[in-house]
């Protein structure tokens, strides 16, 4: 049944709404679940009646069910997606391009603002005139996107996020010149700097794409660095005197010993920042200075991307899905830490993945949580460790086994048992290249006959940051010298003046065709390997870089900085 609700204004503004009536379908789908029995249903019928309130406001008020209940449920019926906003970190972007007199009328959050897109959470995103009224009060370029939320929690949202500096320079600007009630009776921790600032500066690590956040300390002041594609970029720096309560608040929100500042800790955070959950891995470590914290930022969204989305060309593509069709043995991928391993086995996983097969992980620790996969925390605490836990893996009758990492000796020997058990698994493996990964395996104390049998194929990767097309120019001397157009990095302030922005995968792929598999049991010599490989269409990571070069996607300085051209001739 369709209703028209009409709004009047203080402004003189009248709205005129037609929209569905769901109550009879939310009820249901909270009676179907064992969340509304019919007694509570009928008593909140008659006290709809009575004070000619909606059904819904009435089973709320008379507590049968809660805010969050309902919002469940209406996702569930309209489709849409809902939000909480309790773990949301406030975008102080996104804030300023709506007044709070705005959200406090029309009862709406702005959560995120990210490549050009505002995201709002409001209790119906299906009001057209909210939405025509957002249109005549935002830039036409912006694009908006509406999230479902509960209206008292939106509420307690707008009080929470308004009415206070979250800029980083603003909350600093406050610290150091005291200019905030201390007396004030109202508790609320946005009242604090101190945790404004840890928020913000979180969620603006997110949104820059940064890996890593490292805060310093030195002998009078800490810096602060986020590693953003992979090198390290200096933000800020602050005095010395904040940074105790500054460590004291990460701590508490990594649920970490805030008495403890002679001992390295770990923990972890989840925060919700532009939409999405992102998880934060805590590590101090103490210095001569003070402790020394790296968040390392696991974002949900961007850890697991489609194999035909990580950048790669079609002929390496290929190699990496043909060499999954085997139905047993080990696929390794090898590089250097930050290099992008963990993100090409998700991928790679994600792609396996399916309802008729059994894939089960051993991580330390798990970083992006799947579905359809049985993924397991190395915990040493317990004795878990990545022996032990291969062992106890095997015995769940996997199809598919991810071990997060081939560290030593034991692990090296029990994942080749794996490999040689029918189960196909997948690894990583700290080496420079992927015929390197071979004497490292050996070291490790792996024959030749076991490793020639047994492996599939070895990935070789690194990441090299593409230039920035808004800027790049063409590189005159290196263009002359190579006959080929080349580019170099400039810097604008689309990239934040680096000259780079975002990053792509450079791959070699070794598959292990009969006669490479022979030659490996063989234990032939590197050169040998090599030779053999290339005949068979093997390109190693310098010649697919230089690919990159020639085709604009990155510069000669960038790709020598993390590939090794010493055997290369351009």
């Amino acid at each position: 049944m369709r209703y028209l609700q009409i709004a009047l204004y203080s402004d003189g503004v009248v709205e005129v709404r037609s929209t569905v009536n769901r109550s009879k379908s939310l009820t249901d789908t909270l009676e179907s679940a064992g969340l509304l029995s019919k007694d509570q249903l009928q008593i909140g019928l008659i006290e709809s009646q009575n004070t000619g309130d909606t059904l819904k406001n009435s089973l709320l008020r008379l507590g049968f069910v809660t805010e969050a209940l309902v919002t469940s449920a209406e996702q569930q019926i309209t489709g849409s997606r809902s939000i909480v906003l309790a773990d949301v970190l406030p975008d102080s972007e996104a804030l300023n391009l709506i007044p709070a007199e705005f959200s406090r009328r029309f009862q709406l959050v702005p959560v995120s603002f990210k490549d050009n897109t505002l995201l709002i959470a409001i209790a119906d995103p299906y009001n057209l005139p909210v939405h025509d009224r957002l249109k005549s009060t935002l830039d036409s370029s912006i694009e908006v996107e509406m999230v479902l939320a509960g209206k008292r929690e939106i509420a307690e949202t707008i009080d929470r996020f308004y009415g206070f500096e979250l800029s980083i320079d603003g909350i600093f600007h406050e610290i150091e010149t005291g200019e905030i009630d201390r007396e004030t009776k109202d508790s609320h921790e946005y009242h604090q700097p101190v945790v404004r600032l840890v928020n913000a500066i979180l969620s603006d690590a997110v949104k820059r794409g940064a890996s890593d956040i490292h805060f310093e300390p030195e002998a009078g002041f800490v810096r602060v660095r986020y590693r953003v594609d992979g090198v390290l970029r200096q933000i800020r720096s602050f005095h010395m005197d904040y940074w105790a309560a500054l460590v004291v608040r990460i701590k508490v929100l990594a649920e970490l010993n805030i008495t403890e500042a002679r001992a390295p800790q770990d923990g972890h955070l989840s925060m919700n920042v532009s939409g999405g959950m992102v998880e934060f891995r805590v590590a101090c470590m103490p210095t001569l200075h003070g402790e020394n914290l790296v968040l390392r930022i696991l974002d949900r969204q961007k850890g697991i991307v489609p194999m035909d989305a990580l950048g790669i060309p079609d002929d390496t593509l290929n190699a990496l899905l043909t060499s999954m069709q085997r139905p047993e043995g080990l696929i390794l991928v090898t590089g250097p830490t930050g290099s992008g391993k963990t993100t090409t086995l998700y991928s790679m996983i994600a792609h396996k993945s399916d309802e008729k097969i059994n894939v089960m992980t051993l991580e330390d620790p798990v970083e992006y949580p799947m579905s359809l996969l049985r993924q397991t925390s190395v915990n040493e605490q317990v004795k878990l460790d990545f022996g032990t836990g291969i062992t106890s893996l095997l015995r769940q009758d996997p199809d598919v086994i991810l071990i997060g990492e081939i560290r030593d000796a034991q692990v090296s020997e029990m994942v080749f048992r794996a490999s040689m058990t029918g189960h196909q698994v997948y690894s990583t493996l700290h080496t420079n290249s992927a015929i390197g990964a071979l004497a490292r395996l050996k070291d490790l104390g792996v024959s030749p006959v076991i490793i020639g049998t047994n492996v599939i194929s070895i990935v070789g990767q690194r990441l090299v940051r593409k230039l920035c097309i808004s800027c790049r120019s063409v590189d005159e001397e290196q263009s002359s010298d190579t006959e080929q157009t080349v580019y170099r990095s400039v810097g604008c302030d689309k990239c934040d003046w680096q000259g780079y922005s975002g990053r792509v995968a450079v791959m070699e792929v070794l598959r292990f065709t009969q006669q490479i598999a022979e030659m490996v049991a063989s234990d032939a010599s590197h050169g040998e390997l090599l030779k053999c490989a290339t005949a068979d269409g093997f390109t190693s990571m310098a010649q697919e870089a230089m690919k990159l070069v020639y085709n604009g996607v990155t510069s000669i300085t960038e790709v020598s900085r993390v590939i090794d051209f010493t055997n290369f001739e351009l």
